[in-house]
């Protein structure tokens, strides 16, 4: 049943970013390096990269389980990172962000921190060429 429901927030993720109401950031900038790597079946977001100012908002969470947020990035400068569970702010953090190499930052919240259903991350880049990417996962 779990499965089934993550398979239906990473859906629903997906058809938010391709009608472009769920996740807003300018074009990835040209490099073949990944910033962070797909988080396999614990992840409920993976936001493979973006530049600027973004962000994502999807459902799927549950609160029995601990919830991680990643967040890393590049290009000189750093990201202010505040994630949201139905509307009450569970987490905030900066990260800086090198040129030339990745800076990772990440927060774990204990079960229960992050409620059931929708949940939202905003990324406010200090230069619209910070290149970032993201992850929440629950793991098990």
């Amino acid at each position: 049943m779990r499965r089934a429901r993550r398979a239906l927030a990473v859906t629903a993720l997906a058809a938010l970013g391709l009608t472009g109401t769920g996740v807003v950031a300018g074009p990835a900038a040209a490099s073949a390096d990944v910033l962070l790597p797909h988080p396999g079946p614990e992840g409920l977001v993976w936001v493979e990269e973006r530049v600027g100012d973004g962000g994502v908002v999807t459902g799927g969470a549950w609160e029995e389980l601990p919830t991680v947020l990643t967040v890393a990035c590049e290009g000189g400068g750093s990201v202010r990172v505040t994630m949201e569970s139905q509307q009450v702010e569970v987490s905030a953090f900066s990260v800086d962000c090198p040129a030339g190499a990745a800076g990772v930052g990440s927060v774990t919240m204990e079960a229960g921190v992050v409620r059931p259903g929708s949940f939202s991350v905003a990324v406010d880049a200090s230069s619209e060429s910070i290149r970032w990417a993201l992850t929440v996962t629950q793991p098990e």
